[in-house]
């Protein structure tokens, strides 16, 4: 089968691999429909993922067709069409109980990272029962990619770990897809401002066709400034960080209130300066998360009663002949007004 193979730093080719096959009973083997390209692929090929080595067949997101199944497995059979979890979850563990996904003891993010992901032909799903969500009739499958990981990403680090209210003001540090998805479904609850801020102006154009109520461009380096004028010099109630680089954190340091919450959401490669000096009596909080998609069940009926609308998400489409090129576009997006790629297997 074709398959976008990870070789170091900077490397990647498409290249001939064999098939999966079941290696466990709770196995799937699935074949690939539609994929897409995450910006955390965009931090592995950076370096910033340790844990996913050389030789690695990169993609965590995307929609299949069952092709077979492992002895345990009881939800589902071939034929099935199904929707790929970026988190694979045994269920069982100690941190599955919890609602915990993505740290179950035998699985969390392991697709694309330390097991052969999904830009293939073929994927093989560990704890497939838990892990895969059955594709509702007359359902768009191209919407439906955005359900592996940006939309419950946005949604459970950005707007829920950022405890988004009605009324709130809320900062997204960030107008990619992720920073768009929190955008997206932040607009579930209601908050009074929200606050788009990014070096590209046609992603803060997108922003606000997307809700947004004010656009910020950071490049002239004064956008807690700006922040601050929007907000009577307060801040805001919600700082979203959805890039992962030192500057858009310490932003949000500066653009939060006293008792607001700063939602980390990007991948950090790098470390970040924390300044408890300023902050240490201001009432903040800080989380971090990665995805537990415990949310997607609940974004599937968003999708499907039309309370959310995943396709406008999607600027381009390739095959995975040239998945080279979805790469090179998804990369340049201040070139190419990429947000996300569709891949077809």
């Amino acid at each position: 089968m074709k398959a976008l193979v990870y070789h170091g730093p900077g490397q990647k080719a498409l290249e001939e691999r064999p098939k999966p096959q079941i290696e466990a009973s709770g196995d799937a083997i699935v074949k690939i429909v539609k994929t897409t390209i995450c910006g955390t692929d965009l931090h592995i090929l950076k370096g910033d993922v340790a844990t996913c080595a050389p030789g690695r067949i990169l993609g965590h997101e995307g929609v299949g067709i069952i092709d077979s199944v492992g002895a345990g497995v009881t939800a589902f059979q071939p034929g099935d069409r199904v929707l790929i979890s970026c988190i694979s979850s045994c269920g069982k563990c100690d941190y599955c109980r919890r609602g915990l996904y993505s740290h179950c003891t035998t699985g969390g993010w392991i697709l694309g990272n330390e097991i052969d992901g999904t830009q293939a032909e073929y994927v093989r799903t560990p704890h497939a029962d838990t892990s895969l969500y059955r594709i509702p009739a007359g359902a768009d499958e191209e919407a439906l990619v955005m359900l592996s990981d940006i939309l419950p990403t946005g949604f459970e680090c950005g707007v829920l770990n950022g405890k988004v209210e009605p009324g709130s003001t809320v900062a997204i540090v960030g107008a990619g897809p992720i920073g768009l998805a929190a955008l997206l479904t932040a607009q579930f609850y209601a908050p009074g401002d929200i606050i788009m801020i990014d070096l590209d102006d046609n992603r803060l154009d997108v922003a606000r066709r997307f809700g947004a109520t004010h656009t910020i461009n950071s490049g002239d380096g004064k956008a807690a400034e700006a922040v601050k004028a929007l907000t009577g010099g307060i801040g805001v109630d919600t700082a979203i960080e959805a890039v992962g680089i030192p500057a858009t954190f310490l932003l949000c340091e500066d653009i939060v209130a006293p008792g607001g919450v700063i939602a980390n959401v990007g991948v950090h490669g790098v470390k970040v300066d924390l300044h408890l000096e300023r902050l240490w009596a201001h009432n903040i909080t800080i989380t971090t998360r990665l995805v537990d998609t415990v949310t997607t069940p609940m974004l599937l009926k968003t999708v499907q009663s039309k309370k959310l609308d995943p396709l406008q998400l999607i600027t381009h489409r390739f095959t995975l002949d040239h998945i080279l090129d979805a790469y090179d576009t998804f990369s340049r997006a201040a070139d190419t007004k990429a947000l996300k790629v569709i891949v077809s297997a």
